[in-house]
């Protein structure tokens, strides 16, 4: 582990030292390059330089412990031994976690699909609110979130949505949160005040890149149509909604964001690209052994992952036992404690297995 941490230091010093070169400055791709490896490396390598600082205070404190006489002197000097053995030890477990083998898809932007599932319009109205809910956490982390095509309710719920997130590790922060959301609560069409359970599906994928998925636009068949929705002079009179369907896996895209027909199929082809890397990466989760998967779990969205109690002001999730009885602020965007907490139990999964692989 600490021949790794040296190396990555002694490369993260070689990346500063080039992008400070002349030469390198006045070629902007190498540049750019340079700078994005810099960027990968720079956690490692201050995590590791203060990782050595406390080290090196721990042994100037225990040096200290071995020279002193004075009992006022000794208790301070154990003291701060104690607490820098404690630090260091916290650090050793941050840069076991940094070495974990990074998900190739942590920096990628995000396609978001909620859809509404059993409970009606109950599920349709739950599927708006947690589409806000996402809304609400993107604008407090900096990200644009984009709306490319949904399907309403009279009452204003959403039978679907597909949402394009971009900003920084988006899908790093979100990939836990695939799978059925259940909420409980009194529906606003029930009359009896009696509580009922609906569920909604949220789909998190990151976006395909050209050179992830590779489509042949022989296979893809295009339509037009009007865009529907809300006011506006081309609404229903251009043909600017495209709907792309990849015919060897009968994969359907719609999109209607835009007024205009070339940015719909741009936008179209983003989610097409998506789907296709999500379908192959399903066939090789199912590749793996039946007793691999019930090991670490399927990550099948039939899975129930997250209860929104409305009555008890209470948001649990199943799969690390995370119960918290402030939902309307959760409802309001305020997730990051548990995006935390996801991202700490998946962390502390692959150390556990990387152990015992060991």
């Amino acid at each position: 582990m600490f021949e790794k941490l040296e190396s990555i230091e002694q490369k993260f010093d070689e990346l500063t030292n080039q992008m400070g070169d002349s030469e390198i400055l006045a070629d902007p791709s190498k540049y750019t390059k340079i700078a994005k490896q810099h960027r990968e490396l720079e956690e490692v390598a201050t995590k590791y330089r203060q990782y050595k600082t406390l080290k090196n205070e721990l042994e100037q404190a225990n040096e200290l412990i071995d020279e002193v006489d004075d009992p006022e002197m000794l208790a301070l000097a154990r003291e701060e031994a104690t607490s820098l053995a404690d630090k260091l030890i916290k650090a050793e477990e941050n840069l076991k976690v940094l070495l974990l083998p990074k998900d190739p898809n942590d920096d990628k932007n995000v396609l978001l699909e909620v859809r509404a599932g059993t409970g009606g319009e109950e599920a349709a109205l739950f599927a708006a609110e947690i589409l806000r809910m996402y809304a609400r956490y993107a604008e407090r982390q900096g990200w644009k979130m984009t709306i490319l095509d949904s399907s309403e309710t009279g009452l204003g719920g959403l039978k679907e949505a597909v949402a394009m997130i971009e900003g920084d590790k988006v899908y790093s922060k979100l990939k836990h949160e695939s799978g059925v959301h259940r909420v409980q609560r009194v529906p606003q069409t029930e009359s009896s005040g009696r509580i009922h359970t609906s569920a909604i599906t949220v789909a998190v994928l990151p976006e395909a890149e050209d050179v992830d998925i590779h489509i042949d636009m022989k296979d893809v068949r295009v339509d037009t149509f009007c865009s529907s929705g809300p006011g506006g002079q081309s609404v229903n009179t251009t043909y600017s909604a495209i709907r792309l369907t990849h015919l060897p896996t009968n994969t359907v895209v719609s999109c209607q964001d835009e007024k205009s027909q070339i940015k719909n199929k741009e936008k179209a082809m983003r989610v097409l690209r998506s789907r296709l890397l999500e379908i192959e990466q399903q066939k090789q989760q199912d590749a793996i052994s039946a007793e691999r998967r019930q090991q670490v779990g399927s990550g099948d969205r039939s899975e129930k992952i997250r209860t929104y109690n409305f009555k008890d002001n209470r948001v649990s999730d199943h799969r690390i036992g995370y119960t918290v009885h402030q939902l309307d602020m959760f409802m309001e965007g305020s997730i990051d404690d548990l995006i935390q907490a996801l991202t700490t139990y998946y962390q502390a999964e692959k150390l556990r297995q990387q152990a015992e692989a060991a």
